[in-house]
């Protein structure tokens, strides 16, 4: 590891009736972020198949914290049509909270 880059997760309970709730409690999305920029590198979910979990990463990749959550919100909102949309937007703000606490420590 070079330093450059944080591993961050953000955690959501999900709703009743989600195929990922036999398995977990909770929805994680977790991401590899720039820690200069706020951009997302890598990122991946707990949803309970490889295609919703490859999906939620290919949206999420290339965007900035820095910049706020607003956008990421709005792409979940419009491109994700699952019962785990509420759930998915909780954990990224929970992450987003993660991500401004290390920079403000970092700051500080």
């Amino acid at each position: 590891m070079n330093g450059k880059t944080l591993f961050i997760a953000g955690h959501a309970k999900l709703p009743q009736g989600m195929a990922a709730k036999s398995v977990f409690d909770t929805l994680t999305i977790t991401a590899e972020i720039d820690r200069k920029y706020g951009v997302i590198l890598e990122a991946s979910c707990t949803l309970a198949t490889e295609h919703g979990r490859e999906f939620v990463g290919k949206l999420l990749r290339g965007m900035s914290l820095t910049d706020g959550i607003d956008e990421a919100v709005a792409a979940i909102q419009m491109y994700y049509r699952g019962k785990a949309t509420n759930a998915l937007i909780a954990a990224l703000k929970d992450l987003d909270l993660h991500f401004q606490q290390i920079k403000e420590n970092e700051l500080g």
